[in-house]
């Protein structure tokens, strides 16, 4: 399989069909966006199964206006990145240019594999990797790429729709809301009416007004001269990466048992948390990390609601922070699951308003970017993304697609991806990267084999 290349067969620049009234020709990054500048630009995509009837050019044109249409409400995403500079007085200022941009991008390319073929092995094929565009590309490229590109990748008898987002133009929240509107354009019947284009109406449109906290903005200026003092270019290791499905009974049953653990603490563990702690404890087991050295396990989490007073729940940007608890390897493993569910849980609680601007402060005093080289720590277990997005409800007249994979962005050792699972339902599949050697072993961990395979 690994022979097989990716053939692309076409592509082409997408401008919004029109730009709202209200629409603004630079768009500052705020200290959230621009902590990501150094990593991976968002690629998720959905596959779907072929129906013989379908029209490829006639589903690319679609799949072009919609584009179009869609970008008039995230008309950032047209644009491109830019810098400006100047030495009396410093500044080092980069922000979105929505002006001077060719538009978002759309490839059309192909491979002869079948669905089968990419779903049947037991680890993700590396040539998913290659259903993106921008491969190993950071988001500071966004100078010269476009800030999103749409691949569309035919397979013998599926389809695969990739989107490579730029992470400083949007989190998680963002790039799903896009992803979902687009779908929801897609599926309009006056869609091609250009008498209905300006009117358009979307069930969510995005918040555009960027959030800075007090006492910094409109715009951040950087401490440096040059990209070179604060951009690294990250290389994985070789990893396996293997989606591992946990059923609604699966993860009702670990739920029950960190809760029957710590009851006597007061607070309670939800599935999520509970299944990450699981996991947790299993990758370190596996690594053999010496009783003393510092274990971490960090998750995502979105901060719109924790602010005081709450950013709109579309807000459009980035609005991500990454909390986690922090142990020993010896203590982790001598302690149960509803402990490290515990440890997790009670960090995330504690992540409110205060604490995030706290950690927004801090970095305009001395700011850092996330360099993914600095996670190469056998420590450190790190959860992304997150199974309430809506990912299988987007269908693009294709009905419902039968699997969320990800591109090449930011993967390394530890980093597990959660998604819905594709039973629905409140069940979840974790796309986990590990070492093969850890891969290995996780595979034949009692504690892990037991939760997974309950039914």
């Amino acid at each position: 399989m690994e022979s097989q290349t990716v053939e692309q067969l076409s592509e082409c620049f997408i401008k919004p069909s029109h730009l709202p009234e209200d629409w603004k020709q630079t768009i500052h990054l705020t200290p959230s966006d621009l902590g990501l500048l150094s990593v991976h630009y968002i690629q998720k995509g959905l596959l779907f199964k072929k129906s013989p009837l379908l029209s490829i050019p006639d589903f690319l044109e679609r799949l072009k206006l919609s584009l179009s249409v869609t970008l008039a409400h995230f008309y950032p995403l047209a644009g491109r990145l830019a810098t400006k500079k100047t030495l009396d007085p410093h500044s080092y200022v980069v922000y979105i240019d929505c002006v001077n941009s060719p538009g978002a991008k759309f490839v059309h390319s192909k491979v002869h594999l079948s669905v089968s073929d990419i779903l049947s092995p037991t680890y993700v094929p590396c040539i998913v990797e290659h259903f993106f565009d921008h491969y190993k590309a950071v988001n500071h490229d966004g100078h010269t790429l476009s800030l999103l590109t749409l691949q569309v990748t035919e397979l013998t008898d599926g389809v695969f729709i990739g989107c490579s987002q730029n992470h400083c133009v949007a989190d998680g929240t963002s790039y799903w809301q896009f992803v979902n509107t687009l779908s929801e354009v897609f599926q309009d019947e006056k869609l091609g009416n250009e008498e209905e284009v300006a009117l358009n109406v979307i069930s969510r449109p995005p918040y555009h007004e960027r959030w800075f906290p007090d006492g910094c903005g409109p715009f951040c200026s950087l401490p440096f001269t040059h990209q070179d003092q604060f951009i690294s270019r990250y290389e994985a290791p070789e990893l396996q990466v293997r989606i591992f499905h946990f059923s609604v009974a699966a993860l009702a049953r670990i739920k029950a048992k960190a809760n029957a653990l710590c009851k006597d603490r007061g607070i309670t563990i939800s599935s999520l948390q509970a299944l990450s702690a699981l996991i947790w404890r299993c990758v370190i087991r596996v690594r053999g990390l010496p009783k003393d050295d510092i274990s971490r396990c960090n998750t995502s989490v979105n901060i719109r609601s924790r602010l005081e007073p709450p950013l709109p729940p579309h807000y459009y940007g980035n609005c991500i922070q990454t909390v986690g608890a922090v142990t020993t390897a010896g203590e982790l493993l001598e302690n149960d699951l509803g402990w490290a569910a515990a440890q997790l849980t009670e960090a995330i609680a504690k992540h409110d308003d205060k604490a995030a601007r706290e950690r927004l402060m801090k970095w305009l005093q001395n700011p850092s970017f996330y360099q993914f080289r600095l996670l190469l720590n056998p420590g450190v277990v790190m959860f992304g993304s997150s199974p309430r997005f809506n990912m299988y409800g987007n269908e693009f007249g294709l009905g419902k697609a039968v699997a969320v994979l990800s591109g090449h962005d930011n993967k390394f050792d530890g980093k597990g991806t959660l998604y819905p699972g594709l039973q629905g339902g409140g069940s979840i599949d974790v796309d986990l990267c590990l070492y093969p050697h850890s891969m290995s072993a996780l595979e034949k961990d009692h504690e892990f084999l037991d939760a997974l395979n309950f039914s």
